[in-house]
């Protein structure tokens, strides 16, 4: 078997992620195998990346930031690429790897990726040589095909774009469009039998690129991967976990990380602070620090607290910490101030009728100043 592992997408992002979390397990023979890569573009960026990670030379990974109150730059490489392909290009290629080869597909196609094209039909899944445009048609053709030939073999699948319950929703839109093109109702049922969709949340900050293939990211590492029967997964990691509470992990983040970055984005609105501002100088600010130190400790902690999630909020807010000051990455106030509305609408607001829900004491005055400013605005 060649390479077990099918991933499509080439960001970043999954290069310092899954799929360096693969290689690692490799060096530990504690993964499935190699990773066969897709790209679904073809511009001239991408073929540039795909011609590098085809080559098997690895690619780089600079991981820079604190750790255990220490800074670190470290350089490691990427090695369990083993094919690398353009969609457009090596379709027959793919469509054997998903037959003969795949036990695993992971994904992360960025906030279009789930979007359907409605050029791709029903007849693509009688042809072996046509590429559906939408990858949910890309993926519903390959997993058709592995069912045709290979009926037996299992699959497990994780997509890791930032969607909730990522795997549920994945697998309504494929077998929905399986439906729509009138496929055999034994297929639709293997797609939900013989198919393991994991739910799962991604945790990395990969701040740079290196080219043509590479990355910069931080220390820190999260994929909670919600348990479920049958599940396969590509390697065991220490930055992996399997828990049977993905919502919890969920909450931490949003709460915690995402709602730390947007009260400092608020506060750098507010006080019309420099252009270029980022959350490690903020953080170095002793105004700015105290006040996400507040808010964190008197208006989300107690949430936690009520939760019996204690423990779990104390160690994951000293990371959040820890990653805020990080010397090494320029995270602009600016460019996390866009769209600021829509966040506080996703990262604040759920947390106060949260803490209603649960009878928290805790009166979180600076959340709900922020919220009423932005309804009466």
């Amino acid at each position: 078997m060649r390479s077990p592992i099918l991933q499509f997408g080439t960001s970043r992002f999954l290069q310092a992620h899954a799929a360096l979390f693969v290689s690692e397990a490799l060096a530990r023979n504690e993964a499935l195998g190699g990773i066969a890569v897709v790209q679904t573009t073809g511009n001239p960026v991408s073929r540039a990346r795909i011609a590098a990670l085809a080559s098997g030379e690895g690619y780089p990974v600079r991981i820079r930031g604190m750790e255990a109150g220490a800074a670190v730059d470290r350089l490691v490489m990427g090695r369990a690429i083993r094919e690398a392909w353009i969609a457009d290009d090596d379709w027959p290629a793919i469509r054997r790897a998903a037959i003969e080869d795949m036990r695993v597909i992971v994904s992360n196609t960025g906030d279009t990726g789930y979007r359907l094209d409605e050029r791709d039909a029903a007849s693509l899944l009688a042809q072996t040589d046509h590429v559906p445009r939408s990858f949910p048609a890309k993926l519903l053709v390959l997993l058709h095909a592995r069912w045709t030939e290979r009926a037996e073999a299992p699959v497990s699948l994780f997509p890791c774009e930032l969607v909730a319950n990522n795997g549920d929703t994945l697998r309504d839109i494929v077998t929905g469009l399986a439906r729509q093109w009138q496929a055999a109702p034994e297929f639709v049922s293997w797609l939900a039998t013989h198919c393991v969709w994991a739910n799962s949340l991604v945790d990395r900050i990969v701040s740079e690129a290196i080219e043509p293939v590479g990355a910069v990211a931080e220390p820190y590492a999260l994929w909670a991967i919600e348990r479920q029967p049958g599940l396969e997964l590509p390697c065991t990691h220490p930055a992996i976990v399997l828990t049977d509470d993905l919502n919890s992990f969920e909450q931490l983040k949003l709460f915690f990380l995402n709602l730390g970055h947007t009260w400092l984005a608020g506060q750098w609105l507010a006080q019309g602070r420099r252009a270029d501002e980022t959350v490690f100088e903020a953080m170095n600010d002793e105004a700015m620090r105290a006040s996400v130190e507040a808010v964190w400790q008197e208006e989300v902690m107690p949430v936690f607290v009520a939760m019996d999630l204690t423990e779990r909020a104390e160690a994951y807010v000293a990371s959040v910490r820890e990653r805020f000051l990080n010397p090494f990455l320029r995270h602009r106030l600016a460019d996390i101030a866009q769209n600021h509305a829509e966040k506080v609408k996703r990262r604040m607001a759920p947390l106060v009728a949260l803490a209603q829900e649960r009878g928290v004491g805790a009166a979180q005055a600076r959340l709900k100043a922020v919220i009423a400013r932005l309804e009466n605005a």
